[in-house]
């Protein structure tokens, strides 16, 4: 039996405008509203058709809002995704596909703005959701601590070597050199740079962490019908899922040895596949959200595609960029080097990448996963599809 997410909603268009952090010209709404209308413009979509918006991450921007400046003619639904990290990027796909099935709304954008002048730094919205009296009173106040010390088991307890980050960070900055949107793009990138920058939270050093960027990110969503009359070829979901397994969310910081290090992928990923009938192996190309890169590894293992005992023979330099690898991933440079609101750009590149529009193509590429923020007390993860 098909399940019902499979290939019946499809990505029409998208829309991302980047800035350096603090340097936005315009107000974060009204950064956001040029993202929604660039994506509306590429669909050849009436902006005031949309009925539904569809955010994650403790965005600041309510709908009702952007209705005037878009022309709207009726809000018929809107949601956010809980939690304060990015680990409900994919599952806002999820829900904007709920709504469209079931009849509640008929186009919907899936959006995330941050413009640091309008709403601040975006770890104090992380944080809210992380910290308890517990954390506090260890001193442990900031994401970048409480990933550093889940990476340090990674390395310590579970026994991978912890130069396995830097082929994450070299691959991610190999695609963004090449990618005229990415603030590394005509760079180059050594890894004694990663190894000689400032400490953040040991075992993160500057270039191991996700920098923030001013900016808005728009996907316009429909169903699979109605996109194939659209003016971009559709971006089709083939299947979503969110949530956490037991003694995972509110219990992050616990004592279960096998839980503890992980990205709390694993049930999830699990459902993904069945949902879908894919394997690891049927994955073309991973967009990976990396708040940090010890984490990013963590959720590739998460995943399926590679253990503890075998990371190193696949998150490989060689391995991980478009010009030969078996598992290329965040081939518009990711967060840490195509630029980071919020994980909005994984999704956009995912669809470029599978539209065939990507800076860095990858040969062929059919299936794409996009997998939200690991570590985050709710997690989430998509697979699209060009074709169905």
């Amino acid at each position: 039996m098909t399940h019902p997410l499979y290939g019946t909603t499809a990505i029409a268009g998208v829309g991302l405008k980047q800035y350096k952090r603090g340097a936005s010209p315009l107000p974060e709404r009204s950064v956001l509203v040029e993202a929604i209308l660039a994506a509306c413009d590429e669909a050849g979509f009436d902006p005031a058709e949309i009925d539904g918006f569809v955010s994650y991450g403790d965005d600041k921007n309510e709908p009702v809002r952007l209705m005037p400046e878009l022309g709207s003619r009726e809000l018929r639904w809107s949601a956010q995704v809980w939690g304060g990290g990015g680990g409900g990027i994919a599952g806002a796909f999820g829900v904007a596909a709920a709504a469209i099935l079931s009849g509640q709304a008929s186009a919907v954008v899936i959006f995330r703005a941050l413009v640091e002048g309008s709403s601040g730094r975006m770890s104090a919205a992380v944080m809210a959701h992380h910290l308890n009296d517990h954390l506090r009173a260890t001193g442990m106040v900031s994401p970048a601590q409480a990933c550093a010390v889940r990476a340090t088991r990674l390395f310590d307890h579970h026994g991978v070597p912890r130069d396995i980050v830097e082929e994450l960070v070299r691959a991610s900055y190999h695609h963004g050199s090449r990618n005229p949107e990415a603030v590394s793009y005509g760079q180059t990138f050594d890894v004694e740079q990663l190894r000689q920058s400032r400490l953040i939270a040991e075992p993160f050093r500057l270039f191991d962490c996700s920098r923030e960027n001013d900016g808005a990110g728009a996907l316009l969503m429909v169903s699979a019908e109605r996109a194939r009359d659209l003016a971009k070829p559709p971006v089709y979901m083939l299947g979503c899922a969110q949530g956490a397994e037991a003694g995972w969310g509110d219990l992050l910081e616990n004592d279960d040895a096998d839980l503890y290090v992980t990205a709390g992928f694993r049930g999830l990923a699990k459902r993904l596949y069945a949902d879908t009938g894919l394997t690891p192996a049927d994955i073309d190309v991973v967009q990976l959200y990396e708040n940090f890169d010890a984490q990013g590894v963590m959720s590739l293992i998460d995943h399926g595609f590679c253990t503890y005992e075998n990371a190193t023979e696949v998150i490989r330099f060689d391995n991980l960029i478009v010009d030969g690898g078996k598992l290329p991933i965040n081939t518009s440079g990711g967060n840490l080097a195509q630029g980071f609101i919020h994980g909005i750009g994984l999704p956009i590149e995912a669809v470029r990448q599978l539209r065939g529009e990507s800076a860095n193509l990858v040969a062929g590429a059919r299936t794409c996963l996009l997998a939200g923020g690991p570590g985050a007390p709710t997690v989430s993860s998509a697979i699209f599809a060009n074709a169905i």
